[in-house]
């Protein structure tokens, strides 16, 4: 299929692209599913407690079983006592699985946003950033020039290395490349740039 590209001029053209990834079937199970691991892989999870079982001191009874008329006790590592264990606490880092994505769904799910942004015109691609653009404010008045203020772009290497000091400190924008990217960060942002090497980069693996 045939999208539009467009230069920092103005000047309209097409480009050919695979349908594959931009008019593809919205998945929005895998999508969700994706999301869901993605966000609890993010999650850092340092927080711990001590257990029972883990409680340094000594492991005997605090009194006798029968003949105190109190309650039975076993050491004073109960969770019940000040000092003892946490009964049900947080476990670390370590005790969470981290959720695993394999590459087809990685890819699928990539594709079924992508084509969503274009169903609902909320992609543009441009042709590539052949000179540099030096000042914040040049690149700014392009952003709004486009209304692409919030939005993720993702470049190939020789646009990225001209635009992206005068990119990375304004606000709702991510720069990136083809390797860099998922589909976390799609969802987070508008709209979505490419330009015409970086799609060209981005078909590569899904050939």
């Amino acid at each position: 299929m045939k999208i539009e590209k467009i230069s920092i001029d103005g000047k309209k053209d097409s480009i050919e692209v695979l349908d594959r990834i931009f008019s593809a079937k919205v998945n929005k199970r895998l999508v969700n599913n994706v999301l869901y691991k993605t966000n609890a892989n993010y999650k850092k999870r340092h927080a711990k407690t001590k257990q029972q079982n883990e409680v340094s001191g000594p492991t005997s009874k605090i009194y006798a079983q029968k003949g105190t008329g109190n309650a039975r006790h076993a050491s004073k590592k109960a969770p019940i006592f000040v000092g003892g264990g946490v009964a049900h606490g947080p476990k670390g880092e370590l005790a969470y699985k981290k959720r695993k994505l394999n590459k087809t769904e990685k890819k699928q799910s990539i594709a079924s946003l992508i084509s969503e942004k274009n169903k609902n015109n909320n992609l543009l691609v441009f042709s590539n950033f052949d000179s540099k653009i030096k000042k914040t404010k040049e690149m700014n008045i392009l952003l709004k020039k486009f209304e692409i203020l919030n939005s993720l772009i993702i470049l190939d290497k020789s646009s990225k290395e001209n635009i992206e000091k005068s990119i990375r400190n304004i606000p709702h924008i991510k720069v990136t490349d083809v390797n860099h990217f998922s589909a976390f960060d799609i969802v987070k942002f508008k709209k979505i740039v490419f330009t015409e090497n970086s799609i060209k980069e981005l078909e590569k693996r899904y050939i």
